[in-house]
Parts: C-alpha cells; structure tokens; sequence
C-alpha cells in the first residue's frame, strides 16, 4: 500500500474512532455516573458554543464577542413562548413563576419544541439585522413598537409583534441590498470584534429592565413534569443531539462551496471580492448559521438551569461569551474537531478545578490558558497535526525531517 493511501486510511479510521469515542462516552458515561448528567448535557453545550463561534472565528477569521446575544435571545424566546402558550407572560413573571404551571408532558414537549425553533428563529433575525444594517435595526425597532401595540390593543401575545418586526427586517435585507450596507458586517478586523463585544452587555441591559419577562429579577422557566431523575437524561440526550447536528451539518458546509467561500475570505478578503465573491452575503449566511444553533443551545440552557438571569445566565459574557472564544482556540480552531477536543478539555479541567480547588479554581483555570497559548498556540490539535502530519494525511520528507530536527 503506497504511503498516501496509508495516510488516507489512518486518517478514515482516527476520524471514525473519534466519532467512536464520543458515542461511547453519551451512552455509557450516564449509566455509569448517573449524578453526572447534568455535568455532561453541558459538555454537549459547550461543544455546540465551540463549533459555532469558529464558524466565525476559526473558518472565516472574524473573532466575533457577539455570539452570546443569540444564546440570550434563544433562551428568552424559548421560555416566553413555553409559558405564552398556557398562561399570561407578564402576569407569570410578576408573581416570579409563583402560578407554577402543571404541564402534563404532552404540554412540556410540545412548548419546547415551538420555543426552540422560535429561539432559533428570533437569533438568526437578530444576526441579519445586526449584520446587514443599521437601517434595518432601525425599521425592525419601529415595526416591533407598532405591532406590539396592536397586539396588546387587540390582545394578542406581544411575541407577535416582536415577530412581526423582525421578520419585516429579514425581508428588506434580502429585497433590498442598499440597507445592507451599514451593519456590522461590513467591519473588518478588531473593528468587528469591538463592535460586537457590546451586543451581549446592552441585551444584557434591555432585558434587565423589560418587565414583561422579568426585568432585572429573571424568569422561572416551566417545570419538568416526567418523573425524578428524567429530566437529567431527557437534557442530556437532547444537548447530544444538538451536538452530534450541529458537527454534523458544519462538517458537511465546510465541504462544500459555503467552506471555500468563507476561507477565501479568512485569506484576502479583498481578493474575494475582486474575483466576484459576495462576501456580505457568505458573512451574512454563517452568523445565521451560528445563530441558529446557539439559540437552540439557548433554549435548552434556559431549561436546564430552571431559572434566567438576564445578566449571569441569558447574556454572561464574561463566563459562556469568553469561554466559546477560549473553547475553540484551545483545540485549534479552523479546524472542525479542534473546537470539540478544546471543548472536552476545558469542561472537563474546570469541573475538575471546581472540585479539587475550589476557592482558587479561576486561577488555576487561568494559568492553564496561558500555558495553552504559550506552549500550543496553534491550539492542542495544530500540535498534534504538526508533531505527526503523516497521521493526517500529510507526507513528510524524511530527509528533510531529519535535516530539520539536526
């Protein structure tokens, strides 16, 4: 067997060994640790952080702060919806969640399924208008103010009008390309990270100070109502399965025309755009498409922690917004398994530090991260690739190998 097709086989079988590894760790993990499931539905989340930030980060070389805004968004839409479906929203969290609704399952599943794809809904419209335009955010915001008074004049949920508004700015980002001209996507570099890095803090802010669902005191969200101990095996199960899609369907957009198009613009964005590239649009579709998942990811957040915070649980960005960042670089982002392998270690290291060092755990975290960067700054996968290439289908001149190493 010649040495290319040798490589091609070990990297066929290391790829299905991780898929391997990882399945056995869902299935076998929660029969063997059943306190630990919790523990793992977030590991499954931070993935999903991972994965999608690099979408920007990694694929594309857009280091975006920005991501935490659709992981709130999600949450919140989630939560307003499960409760709107049964009982008055504002009426619910004036008295804190204190009337506790009692869902029969039927009722639990069926509000989170319509919450989650609201969640999901509601942050890719939040990614066009912020990244096609100001104008945009501008029309959605007197669309939303318009169509919530109706709503509340005709008595309909204000989530309609907040739907109505956003959906008349999706659709004039995509009829009219003038308005895209003027948004954050159309800043490069540190420009666009700054840019975003006060999303999460102003939502944060607005959302402390919306009575509707709960202002600065938060929101309860429904109740599980399967028996004891279900709803850690129902979360950990559905965070898996948003992890294994979300890998999954990045893995098969980066294979396609979508991956060439966003590295193109990671390399020379301007030499895109020369060739004809319409790098606004590519920016547009994979802020959506990271949107979407982190407000899935949101929606189930919400539901796990059983309580929203609007500034420590829907909008942290000093804990989940810096972590997806640090997730991704600490595996190697670029890539499609660094952000996971970064994912496990730091999830698994921090609730290691939790338990063995508490008091001093965010320092031990910290010093880990700076040896990471010094000693792996192309991430722990960069390592591994470039330590031994041939396991990933590189070939390597041994005499120049060995030229190299004397």
């Amino acid at each position: 067997m010649s040495a290319p097709s040798t490589a091609a086989m070990n990297g066929h079988w290391g790829r299905w060994a991780g898929y391997g590894a990882i399945l056995a760790a869902a299935l076998i993990v929660p029969l063997v640790f059943p306190a630990f499931q919790t523990q793992m539905a977030f590991l499954w989340l931070m993935i999903v952080f991972a994965l999608t930030w690099d979408v920007m980060g990694g694929q594309m070389g857009y280091n975006s702060f920005g991501n935490i805004l659709f992981l709130g968004v999600g949450m919140y839409v989630c939560a307003v919806v499960q409760v709107g479906l049964h009982v008055d929203v504002a009426a619910y969290n004036a008295s804190m969640g204190a009337s506790a609704l009692d869902l029969t399952m039927g009722q639990y599943l069926t509000g989170l399924g319509l919450g989650l794809a609201a969640g999901a809904v509601a942050a890719v419209a939040c990614a066009v208008v912020l990244g096609a335009g100001v104008l945009l955010l501008l029309i959605a915001v007197i669309v939303i103010a318009v169509a919530v008074g109706l709503c509340n004049w005709l008595g309909l949920p204000p989530v309609l009008g907040v739907a109505a508004g956003l959906g008349a700015a999706v659709f004039m980002a995509l009829r009219v390309p003038a308005l895209r001209a003027h948004g954050l996507l159309s800043l490069r570099g540190h420009y666009f990270a700054i840019g975003t890095l006060g999303l999460g803090i102003a939502a944060g802010e607005v959302a402390s100070g919306w009575q509707f669902i709960g202002a600065g005191s938060g929101m309860v969200t429904p109740l599980y109502p399967g028996e004891l101990g279900g709803r850690e095996q129902f979360f950990n199960a559905a965070a898996f399965v948003l992890a294994v899609a979300t890998f999954f369907a990045l893995r098969r957009l980066y294979a396609g025309r979508f991956g060439l198009a966003v590295n193109a613009i990671r390399d020379d964005e301007q030499k895109a755009e020369a060739m004809g590239l319409p790098t606004t649009r590519y920016k547009t579709v994979a802020w959506s498409v990271a949107a979407v998942f982190m407000g899935i990811a949101g929606g189930l957040v919400g539901n796990i922690v059983g309580f929203i915070d609007p500034r420590d649980v829907a909008f942290a960005g000093a804990t989940y917004g810096v972590w997806m960042v640090l997730m991704a670089i600490l595996g190697g982002k670029g890539t499609i398994w660094g952000p996971v392998l970064g994912a496990a270690v730091f999830h698994i290291t921090q609730e290691l530090f939790w338990t063995y060092l508490l008091g001093w755990q965010r320092v031990a975290l910290g010093l880990l991260i700076v040896l990471i960067v010094v000693f792996f700054p192309q991430g722990l996968l960069g390592w591994v690739r470039a330590r031994w290439p041939e396991r990933f289908g590189h070939r390597v001149d041994s005499r120049a190998a060995e030229e190299a190493e004397g």
